[in-house]
């Protein structure tokens, strides 16, 4: 007789048996999850495919980035699967709070007013 994970505990047919009933109401979220999980995997594989990416892109660059074929069509892919215009994706942009401040100081000059229209901005943001 093969053995399951549940003789090794005490009350282990009702472990096995608040198992199965978890297992089986769980079920259709676990669905769900699948359901979505291909669903993305299509949009992935499909910005892949329009992206024309391919082995090459995948190379190394010299560490500057001139010509760096492989960032351009990560770019690309991101901004197919987040459905935005253009994506700017770079391992040296450190959180959100980071992304936010960049956009900042790429539109504001020096002495530049912004008004926020939804109350003060979060504490990371005082210093911007």
């Amino acid at each position: 007789m093969k053995k399951d994970i549940y003789h090794f505990f005490k009350n282990g047919s009702l472990l096995r048996e608040w198992v199965g009933e978890i297992e089986q109401e769980i079920s259709p979220l676990w669905k769900e999850i699948d359901r979505r999980t291909e669903v993305h995997q299509y949009r992935l594989l499909k910005a892949f495919q329009e992206a024309q990416i391919s082995t090459f892109h995948f190379t190394p660059s010299t560490g500057y980035g001139y010509g760096d074929a492989g960032r351009e069509k990560l770019e690309e892919v991101y901004a197919a699967v987040f459905g935005g215009e253009k994506a700017l994706v770079r391992p040296q942009i450190l959180s959100g709070t980071h992304a936010i401040a960049i956009a900042l100081f790429g539109l504001l000059r020096p002495g530049d007013e912004l008004l926020y229209i939804t109350g003060k901005p979060y504490d990371t943001l005082e210093e911007v």
